[in-house]
């Protein structure tokens, strides 16, 4: 299984330090997570290709997909004033497996979404709408937290994996934003700011002018 080799260091001395004797039930419960993001990817990527056939072009850009490393479990537990422990992450984190999903035009992210959650294994336990409501930095994607069942040698798990759904344009800025907002020693920080919004602001007219471009285009062709 990749999750042991990744870039998580799943095996590293931290990791073993963190968890102690408990951590055999970390490697397990995080082989378990990487196998729940395993499933809802290939969901995911079926719905692509369907799209492809129905409308011959796929909604789907990319798909990235990730694991917390020990760390940052650590710190995100520790952030919520609880124990560090096997028992804590499963029950109290729900973005420990995390899928990110690049479209097309933000009608694809919302019909990709629609379709994802009307499946009758996944359930819905969060969802928060940063493209209705972008955050006050200007930040916008679309994100669920979903509960899905991995089927085991002998039993069947239910695993909580985070999907984020966003555009082009979106995952653009977001991850320009992100690289200047870890930047130390910033300076007219509020100034920055402003200019981010501003991008973001940019960035969502962007979104909706290549969206009507392409309904236009749809027309023409029928």
């Amino acid at each position: 299984m990749a999750i042991i080799n990744n870039d998580n260091n799943l095996l590293s001395d931290t990791a073993i330090e963190l968890l102690g004797e408990k951590f055999r039930e970390f490697l397990t419960l995080m082989t378990y997570y990487q196998c729940a993001i395993m499933e809802v990817e290939t969901k995911l990527n079926v719905l692509n290709e369907e799209f492809s056939l129905q409308h011959d072009r796929n909604p789907i850009q990319s798909i990235k997909t990730r694991l917390k490393s020990p760390v940052s479990i650590k710190k995100k537990l520790e952030s919520k004033n609880l124990p560090v422990s096997v028992e804590m992450m499963e029950n109290e984190l729900t973005d420990i497996a995390g899928i990110r999903v690049i479209c097309s035009f933000p009608e694809d992210v919302y019909t990709i979404a629609d379709a994802l959650l009307s499946q009758d294994d996944i359930e819905l336990i969060e969802r928060k709408d940063y493209i209705a409501n972008p955050k006050p930095n200007g930040y916008r994607s679309l994100h669920l937290i979903v509960q899905i069942p991995i089927f085991l040698e002998k039993k069947k798990k239910p695993m909580k994996v985070e999907v984020q759904l966003r555009t082009i344009a979106m995952d653009f800025w977001a991850s320009l934003e992100h690289q200047i907002k870890y930047k130390k020693k910033v300076n007219n920080t509020q100034e920055i700011a402003t200019e981010l919004f501003e991008c973001a602001e940019l960035s969502a007219q962007l979104d909706a002018r290549m969206d009507a471009v392409r309904k236009k285009l749809e027309q023409k062709t029928k």
